[in-house]
């Protein structure tokens, strides 16, 4: 099976975009979010879900809330849409699949539970657009991802925006921001599967 070019999917869309168009950006961290909102911000009313109940303990999710807090101080305009901490529905997300290899099924579970919470979001918040930083990271599969944003947000009749914000450089630009805005970088996606690499 050919391997979509998300980043140039993106690019197509953003030429046709008229004037700036709500969307809905699920950030995984605030690292990954400094260059994908840098980048999106530019064409987009950016609504950010900071929506990851697989973060664990809750000492870890609250550090890397205020370190997205942190970034939206250096990048205005975009609204943080708050959602609360819910790690009980990611271990029911992945109940039954604990001893997947890492970037197996577990974390296929892990990215459609946050993806669907992502796209109600963005319907409810009336968004033309949803979206995720995931993809940014060189350890996440951009494939999977956006195959299941069309499919989710198809659902909430939302239109997916799909990307691969790794491409140009973006997750090195992700790095520089982090260095400039004093960030936490952490070293893992904050389950406790992945700690156990």
């Amino acid at each position: 099976m050919n391997k979509v070019n998300y980043q140039l999917e993106l690019d197509k869309i953003v030429s046709r975009l008229e004037g700036r168009p709500t969307l809905l950006l699920h950030s995984c961290c605030g690292p990954c979010s400094s260059y994908v909102l840098e980048y999106l911000t530019q064409y987009f009313e950016v609504y950010l879900s900071y929506y990851n109940p697989n973060i664990q303990p809750r000492s870890e999710y609250d550090k890397r809330l205020e370190n997205q807090k942190l970034v939206l101080e250096h990048i205005p305009g975009v609204t943080l849409a708050e959602c609360g901490y819910d790690g009980e529905a990611y271990n029911a997300a992945v109940a039954g699949l604990e001893s997947e290899p890492e970037g197996g099924a577990r974390c296929t579970e892990c990215f459609r539970l946050r993806l669907d919470f992502a796209a109600r979001e963005a319907a409810r918040l009336e968004c033309e657009y949803c979206c995720t930083t995931l993809s940014v990271s060189p350890h996440k599969d951009a494939q999977r991802i956006n195959a299941l944003g069309y499919e989710i947000c198809a659902k909430y009749g939302v239109k997916w925006l799909p990307g691969d914000f790794k491409k140009r450089n973006g997750y090195k630009r992700s790095i520089e921001l982090s260095n400039e805005y004093g960030l936490y970088r952490q070293d893992n996606c904050g389950c406790l599967y992945s700690k156990a690499r």
